[in-house]
């Protein structure tokens, strides 16, 4: 594992202000970074547990932050069979915008 974690400016600056202070979601931007943190920004599995033991968050606060995130396309759920870990990759939009 990596000591350091690249992050955008845009992932703090605007996604921050996105998630906390317009949808009032504080919990998502935490699993959003967690996400980006375990994968450094790629795809990673990682379970509710898992999450939950990275973000300090309960396991359903992690849930319906995921789900926030997945509506708002920010990140991709690989499917796979309802008792398997899921894989996550955080998406970033913020660089199609940029281009």
């Amino acid at each position: 594992m990596k000591d350091t974690v690249t992050l955008h400016r845009p992932m703090l600056e605007g996604l921050m202000a996105d998630l906390i202070g317009h949808d009032r979601t504080p919990a998502a931007y935490v699993v959003y970074l967690a996400i980006w943190s375990a994968g450094d920004g790629g795809r990673v599995a990682l379970s509710y547990a898992d999450l939950a033991a990275r973000t300090g968050l309960a396991r359903r606060t992690v849930q319906t932050a995921i789900a926030h995130l997945h509506r708002r396309q920010l990140v991709a759920i690989e499917p796979g069979a309802p008792t398997e870990v899921r894989r996550y990759q955080p998406l970033t939009p913020w660089r199609r915008w940029a281009d």
